[in-house]
């Protein structure tokens, strides 16, 4: 056992100097993690050789060694051929054990080269496996298999010729008792062996499945790469798609980007004298929903539903639309008519599920907060929740922006105005918060 331990000791500290070289700098070159990554993957090989080698060579040579020894000397009395009998005995329990600890090491050095992928990437460089290092699914099988179906026969072989050799010839009932339990033990290894094998080719496909899921749900999260065989094949092409739906969707957003942009510039080469105000809604807007505390993907909303707020002008008469002078009444029912014409306009275009929060702002950005808006004269809180906060400030950039027939407010007066009209034309709640912004951001500028 002594120089069993010995021999095994020496062996696994050879094998785990790659690891210690690494993991004993702070700021590790990138050839240790090379040299590491190599190393790690090879452990459940390296693992059995160790097993193999010094493990059973270092036990079973001294003690056959001492054995004859001992045998000669007149202190053991048995058969030398049960020396050979502990040979093959020595050799299935080893062959067992290294298939045991090759699939448990395989699972614990999954963190360890997670952890080494992610170090290696503040590098900008990939880490990749000579070929000669990938141990197949088809080895793993073969070999799995063909040992986990022989090894009860042999071990129960085995075990019969040196127990039915110590058992009296008339009393077999002792070896019945011993042959059941022998049976029963070597069995379950041979399960235990079974289900290694089993979660070894399983748990990668669980992941698989966990991680297309992700991908339903719209989390694009690649799998860091750790496997050894065909599965690492299958990771980087499921990351190789991951990328291509990442790259496509950021496409589409530019896409869609472009689309608002290109109305609100649209409408502005249309009206020169409103030239900038979807812009500048969409801007206010957004710092109200930021101080309201509205996740990300609601602002974002916010913003495009901002930007689209008026494309129903597109659909009202030069004539009306560009007059300077006041309106007549019905001039300005053609005017009131554009949030309906621009709802129209985008159900049209047959807008995703997640982009259908967009109309409400489009349709509704002319209602007053006590119901005596249009088109539908929605009252408080059934007024959309995008729309109470873009009817701040689309009003807001109204009045302080220039017109041909009058110039624009002082700030400080459009922000009376909207205190006044608190709980009649607007949410009080998000006239506050804006008035508290644009108070705050006035101060910040006269400090700097």
């Amino acid at each position: 056992m002594l120089i069993m331990l010995l021999c095994e000791y020496s062996v696994y500290l050879k094998h785990i100097k790659p690891l210690n070289e690494l993991y004993k700098e702070d700021n590790p070159a990138f050839h240790l993690l090379e040299n590491a990554f190599h190393t790690i993957h090879t452990f459940p090989v390296l693992t059995v050789k160790r097993i193999l080698g010094p493990h059973l060579l270092g036990l079973s040579l001294p003690a056959s060694l001492l054995a004859l020894i001992f045998i000669k000397l007149g202190y053991l009395d048995f058969p030398i051929y049960f020396i050979g009998l502990a040979w093959m005995g020595a050799l299935l329990v080893a062959v067992m054990h290294a298939l045991i600890e090759f699939f448990l090491t395989y699972r614990s050095i999954v963190p360890v080269v997670t952890d080494i992928i992610k170090r290696s990437e503040a590098y900008g460089k990939k880490l990749s496996l000579p070929l000669k290092n990938l141990i197949t699914i088809k080895g793993k099988l073969i070999y799995s298999s063909v040992f986990i179906a022989v090894f009860p026969i042999l071990g129960f072989i085995l075990a019969s010729g040196i127990q039915l050799n110590q058992t009296s010839s008339g009393d077999l009932s002792s070896y019945w008792k011993w042959a059941v339990t022998d049976l029963a033990v070597i069995v379950s290894l041979a399960a235990f062996s079974s289900l290694l094998l089993y979660e070894n080719i399983n748990k990668p496909i669980e992941v698989l499945k966990q991680r297309f899921t992700k991908v339903e749900e719209g989390h694009m999260d690649p799998i860091v790469n750790i496997y050894l065989d065909e599965y690492a094949t299958l990771v980087t092409g499921f990351n190789t798609m991951v990328k291509g739906i990442k790259d496509r969707d950021q496409r589409n957003d530019s896409l869609l980007e472009s689309f608002y942009t290109v109305f609100a510039a649209t409408l502005d080469a249309r009206d020169p004298y409103t030239a900038g105000h979807s812009n500048r809604v969409a801007e206010f807007s957004v710092l109200i929903g930021e101080k309201a505390e509205l996740d990300p993907t609601q602002i974002d909303l916010l913003k495009k539903s901002s930007l689209l707020h008026d494309i129903g002008k597109i659909g009202v008469r030069d004539a009306v639309l560009l007059k300077e002078g006041r309106l007549t009444d019905e001039e300005f029912e053609q005017i009131k008519l554009h949030p309906v014409i621009g709802a129209n306009i985008l159900e049209q275009v047959n807008l995703p599920n997640d982009l259908k929060p967009l109309l409400p702002g489009v349709k509704y950005h002319h209602e007053r907060y006590d119901g005596k808006g249009y088109p539908e004269g929605l009252k408080g809180e059934e007024i959309p929740l995008f729309v109470r906060i873009m009817a701040v400030a689309d009003a807001y950039d109204a009045m302080t922006s220039d017109r041909p027939y009058r110039k624009g407010m002082p700030v400080e007066k459009a922000l009376s105005i909207l205190e006044d009209g608190k709980g009649t034309q607007w949410d009080p709640h998000f006239v506050d918060l804006f008035i508290f912004v644009m108070k705050n951001q006035t101060s910040e500028k006269r400090i700097s």
